[in-house]
Parts: structure tokens; C-alpha cells; sequence
């Protein structure tokens, strides 16, 4: 399996064992790392037969908001995170890993319409119930187009109760 990390964070693959398929021809990512684990199967020129996507980073922001943001993690990146990790609902420091503003942007712009180019990999998507980070509503109906959605009762974003 290859696994994409979260927005600053690392080594949180063990937080997810519930849901990942640990076998040869997966590619898993949650949040942050879910666009890279798409970019990474898009581009990708061997087999994969599975992508899973671990609360995906889909986000409908207005501009103000992403633009605000943007401003916040420039002026006080440290406080910036302890906010974000609480809005999470889970927080341990030895999963934060490095992160700079580009990958900030990155996450807030990303096309999920490129989603439409996979072909013959199978997608299943773990969304929690009570995640405050995306809009749940609008990736549910966004990504059961392309494979199978499971909303996890009572989770957040990195799908604790």
C-alpha cells in the first residue's frame, strides 16, 4: 500500500488501520494527502486497483475565507495549527510534520473534477458524520458519482467519535 499524509502531519496511517486495505495494489490518503494520493493514481503508470480517500480535503470555501486563512497561518502558523488540529477533533503531537503556506494553497485550490479521469480503480471514501472541516453534505454528493461512500456515525474528521 501507498499512503498519503494529512495537511502537517506524519506516520497518522496507524490512526486509520480500521479502514485502510493494506495490500499491494491500494494507494489510501487522508485529507491533504487524499489529493495527493488522486494525483498520485492519475499520474500513475503501474497497477493500482484501489484508491481510498480518508476525509478527503473538499472544500467549498468562499475566497474570503480561504483568503483569511491564508493570512492567519502567515502571521502565526503555530496558533494557526493548535486551531486547526481542534477544529479537527484530534490532536497529538507526535503526528505533526512540516508544512509551509504552499501546501495551505494547495489544499484549499485543488480541482477534485480531475476525479474524473480514474479509471479502473476502484474509490471508496470515508467522510465523518460530524467532521467540521469540510462541507459533508456536498462531498457525499460529489464523490458517490465516482465509488463507494461510507459516512461514519459520529466521527470527525480523522474519524473519532
Amino acid at each position: 500500500m501507498k499512503y498519503f499524509s494529512g495537511f502537517c502531519l506524519k506516520e497518522e496511517k496507524e490512526l486509520f488501520k480500521d479502514f485502510l486495505e493494506e495490500k499491494e495494489f491500494v494507494v489510501a490518503g487522508f485529507s491533504y494527502g487524499a489529493q495527493k494520493a488522486l494525483d498520485y493514481v492519475l499520474d500513475c503508470k503501474t497497477r493500482v486497483d484501489k484508491l481510498q480517500l480518508i476525509s478527503p480535503a473538499f472544500f467549498t470555501y468562499p475566497e474570503r475565507i480561504i483568503k483569511m486563512n491564508l493570512e492567519f497561518f502567515e502571521r502565526d502558523k503555530e496558533k494557526y495549527l493548535q486551531n486547526f488540529f481542534k477544529k479537527c477533533g484530534f490532536f497529538n503531537e507526535k503526528y505533526i510534520g512540516d508544512c509551509e503556506i504552499g501546501d495551505l494553497k494547495a489544499l484549499f485550490s485543488y480541482d477534485w473534477k480531475k476525479i474524473e479521469k480514474l479509471k479502473n480503480v476502484k474509490l471508496e471514501v470515508f467522510l465523518g458524520e460530524e467532521d467540521k472541516i469540510i462541507s459533508i453534505k456536498s462531498a457525499r454528493e460529489f464523490f458517490k458519482t465516482y465509488g463507494h461512500v461510507y459516512l461514519i456515525k459520529k466521527a470527525n474528521h480523522f474519524l473519532r467519535s
